[in-house]
């Protein structure tokens, strides 16, 4: 049986715009929080399960990594994004995709174009980044000078190598990594958490990280109560390595009475895995 969410069917089939030329689409959907916790319970029965307890069982199935439950829930997106985007996009490797083709289509003179805040020089501890500071006004202007005068010049070729009748698939070649394409993908839900914590990580390229703000809201209008898992036991959550989990566990067990009890001390390390 198809599960209806209304929050859902309310932004179903809306562009959601990214960028200056892009967008996130939500096509379809199947499943729900509803649809997880089912496929959780498939042993037992749905029986009389609140609210509450549905909530609970979806923590704790995404805080203690039993995933299957959400690979129940599929997304459908179309998307529409630089090539420069869907050259990372595509690295996850986890999902269905069908990209709108040049040797097929006239692709649009639509390029992506940065705007002046997000103009930076290289990081010089992060080698595939950019610093957090803008560059300044006169070479910010310089900057988005050469790349609007180069989309020009390539759209140009483009369109004469068309009109030549040469090729699309060899006509196409000319065009930067900046222009834009299409593609509707599909995933899962457990792999989408996964793309949503890479791509929603301070260190992801900014540009991706704006479309995955924008599918982190399209997952909270259809599992509300998987979302709010995923932000608080994936998202803003931190992993410990051994040393540094020793560290922290003789610190908690320093602490005196007056600080924490025993038996607060044993939750508290129970609690984050200790």
């Amino acid at each position: 049986m198809h599960e209806i969410v209304e929050s859902a069917e309310a932004i179903l089939d809306r562009e959601f715009p990214v960028l200056d030329h892009g967008f996130v689409r939500l096509v379809d959907y199947m499943g729900s929080d509803k649809r997880i916790v089912q496929s959780a319970r498939v042993s037992y029965g749905e029986g009389t399960k609140t609210y509450r307890q549905d909530k609970g069982l979806i923590n704790y199935l995404i805080r203690n990594d039993h995933t299957s439950p959400l690979e129940q829930v599929v997304f459908t997106f179309h998307v529409k994004m630089p090539i420069f985007v869907a050259r990372q996009w595509v690295r996850h490797r986890t999902a269905r995709m069908n990209e709108i083709s040049g040797r097929y289509s006239v692709l649009k003179d639509e390029c992506y174009i940065p705007d002046r805040e997000h103009i930076a020089y290289q990081s010089e501890d992060n080698k595939q980044g950019r610093m957090n500071e803008a560059v300044d006004d006169e070479i910010a202007k310089r900057v988005l000078a050469i790349i609007s005068e180069h989309n020009e010049r390539t759209f140009e070729d483009y369109h004469e190598l068309l009109d030549m009748n040469i090729a699309r698939e060899l006509s196409r070649i000319e065009l930067p990594l900046s222009v834009y394409t299409e593609m509707y993908w599909q995933i899962d839900l457990h792999n989408l958490f996964h793309f949503l914590k890479l791509r929603l990580d301070s260190h992801a390229q900014y540009e991706i990280r704006e479309y995955a703000k924008v599918m982190l809201e399209i997952v909270k209008a259809v599992c509300p109560l998987a979302e709010e898992a995923f932000e608080n036991h994936i998202l803003h959550s931190v992993t410990l390595s051994k040393r540094e989990a020793d560290f922290v566990k003789s610190k908690i067990d320093s602490l005196d009475d007056s600080e924490l009890t025993e038996r607060e001390k044993e939750l508290l390390k129970d609690k984050l895995g200790l």
